[in-house]
Order: C-alpha cells, then structure tokens, then sequence
C-alpha cells in the first residue's frame, strides 16, 4: 500500500500536454504532406513556390488547430496567473527533458526535410526547420507560464534548444549521423497513481516516465572508409531511463518507500532510412519509425543492480 509519509511539493507531470501534443503534430505533418516530402534525395534544386505555399498553409492550419485544442484540453479548466517561471529541473530524474530534447529534434529535422521538398538548398531548409522546432515548442512554455498548476521552465526551454541544435549537424556532414530515438515497455508502477502515471497504455506510454527510454543512436558506417562493405543501416545507441518514480522528487520517493534510479544502456541500432527502398509509402513509414528505437539486445547498468543483459530490449 502506498502511505504519503511527506506530502509531495509542486509536481509538473506536463508529459500528457508535451509528448502527446508534439507527436501529434509530428504524425499530422507527415500525413498532411505527400510522401515525397520525406525523400530528399531526389529533389529538385529550383525553387517551387507551389509548393512552398502548400507547406505554408499546410504547416499553419496543423499549427493553429493544434495549439487550439491544447488550450481546451489541458489548459483552460486551469486557474490563469502572472506569466511565471517553475523550476522543475529536480524532477523525475530529467527524462522529461530528454524528451523535449527528443521532440525538438525531430520536429526540427522533419521541417528541415520538408522545406527541401520545396527546392530550397539544404543550408536554409537546416535553419528554416531549427527555426520551426522552436516555434512549434515555445507555445508550450507560455501557456505553462500562465498556468497556476505549471510554470514555464527554463530547464524545458534549454532542453528544446539542445534538440534544436543537433537537427543542425546537416550542416555539418550534409546529413544525420546521430538519431534520437525512444522505446517504452509497461511497469507496475503505473498502478500506484494511475492518475499522473496512466490508467491504460496508451497514457503511460506518455505518462509513465519509468517505461520511457530515451536513445542517441550512431551510424558507424560513415566513419569508415568508403570501400567498407559494413552495413550502412547497422549501429549503435546509448539509452537513458529511470525506474521506481512513482513521485516526481528522489526525496518524495524515498519517503513514501521508493528508491528512484537512473538507468544506462548500450544497445545495437537499426536505421531504418538507411535500408534502400524505391516505394515513396515505405520511405515516409521508415523516416517515421526512425523516431522509435526497435528492440535489440543491450547492455544496462545501474547503482542498484550493477550490469544486466537483455537478451532483446524495448
């Protein structure tokens, strides 16, 4: 049984209006747009206004109705204040950060592909689609700055900034060498307060932070020789997540019985935009399921339980 020792200070559990909110407009902007957008390879270089403007009205219809139906969902019922910042950086271990880290960079990135799909040359669509990562988060931020119940929070904004940043690395080696990925599996945990946790997977996939993983996977292939014959799809990835965070604080854990750890993992990685199809439907399927990190054996090591293998890891 769960017995409140010490009554939990301020929690911002923003995951359900973050996470949901982020990959809906991600899904929307690849629905929206034809599966060419995502298959930059074959572009043309001149300029299409045509389709700029589809871009352009496309991306602003998905923005404005998304930002709509996130004040009416999460925030309206919710007592208004003075614009105010919370700090939240001490909570649930930092993996709500990792996922802004993780959003940002791909809503920044998928931008960046679709500006190319209008004939823009790569180094303004890089900064075009930085620039639309941000703008697509900032809104977050201030409705939590004028929420009684949140806060905005620096920590959040310096994350989205991180992410932002390493969409830029086209710029760096004319493509993406290193993808930040999630995976999620289901805990016990949830059941404890299902009301911040999630009633049904669904919720705890964006509620639950003790089932959320976070990865950076590495291509290896680039980094070799050209004459390499290792597979260009094949690589590696470092994983982030925590266990035992029924609260959001260590020390709110420990006193109602939980012991929150962080957690570590090397795993093998597959790129799944790498794998050379010619059909533009499976092309858009794997840009999109490049977001998620696909079950793969790992490594872990954590304070409590020192090094464990997974034979296949989700």
């Amino acid at each position: 049984m769960d017995v409140l020792i010490n009554r939990p200070g301020k929690e911002k559990n923003k995951s359900k209006s973050r996470l949901l909110w982020v990959m809906f407009l991600f899904w929307m902007i690849l629905l929206v747009f034809p599966a060419s957008a995502q298959d930059t390879l074959r572009d043309s270089t001149r300029f299409n206004k045509k389709r700029f403007r589809m871009v352009y009205i496309g991306a602003s219809t998905v923005y404005a109705g998304s930002l709509l139906a996130l004040n009416e969902i999460w925030y309206k019922e919710s007592p208004r204040t003075n614009f105010h910042f919370f700090n939240d950086n001490a909570q649930w271990l930092q993996i709500d950060k990792v996922g802004h880290f993780y959003s940002a960079y791909h809503l920044s990135h998928t931008g960046a592909r679709i500006f190319r799909w209008t004939g823009m040359d790569k180094q303004k669509a890089t900064w075009l689609g930085a620039a639309t990562g941000m703008v697509l988060l900032i809104p977050i931020e201030f409705l939590d700055g004028f929420s009684a119940e949140y806060g905005a929070s620096w920590g959040d904004l310096l994350a989205n900034s991180t992410g932002v940043a390493l969409s830029l690395q086209n710029l760096l080696w004319q493509e993406p060498r290193i993808h930040p990925k999630f995976s999620f599996h289901q805990t016990s945990l949830a059941s404890m307060r299902p009301n911040v946790l999630g009633e049904n997977l669904p919720q705890q996939m964006i509620k639950d932070y003790n089932g959320q993983t976070y990865w950076l996977a590495f291509d290896i292939q680039p980094w070799l020789r050209e004459t390499s014959k290792f597979p260009s799809w094949l690589g590696v990835a470092l994983g982030y997540g925590g266990e035992q965070m029924v609260y959001a604080r260590s020390h709110e854990n420990q006193s109602n019985g939980y012991d929150s750890y962080r957690q570590y993992y090397l795993s093998l990685d597959i790129n799944l935009t790498r794998i050379r199809v010619k059909n533009k439907f499976l092309k858009s399927l794997f840009f999109a399921l490049n977001t998620i990190h696909i079950p793969a054996p790992a490594l872990e090591w954590n304070r409590k339980q020192g090094f464990r293998v997974h034979a296949l890891y989700f």
